[in-house]
């Protein structure tokens, strides 16, 4: 079973699928049982269950964690 890691509000994730407006990048904007995701590239809001967004997620670009990580890859 994927893992998801832990996230935090204003995220920003790569995705392994591009977006039709050509953008791989997305801003979280709701945590929950579903996770909100902001498209970077237009502006797009989608919601998506926790075990998709796990297998869809190919890296996450930076971090707004209480450790003050700026980047994870």
């Amino acid at each position: 079973m994927m893992q998801i890691p832990e996230l935090h509000l204003e995220d920003i994730l790569r995705l392994r699928k591009q977006h039709p407006c050509g953008s791989f990048d997305w801003k979280v904007v709701r945590l929950g049982a579903d996770i909100g995701l902001e498209c970077l590239g237009c502006e797009r809001r989608v919601l998506l269950e926790r075990r998709k967004l796990a297998r869809r997620l190919k890296i996450v670009i930076s971090s707004n964690n209480e450790t003050g990580d700026d980047k994870i890859e």
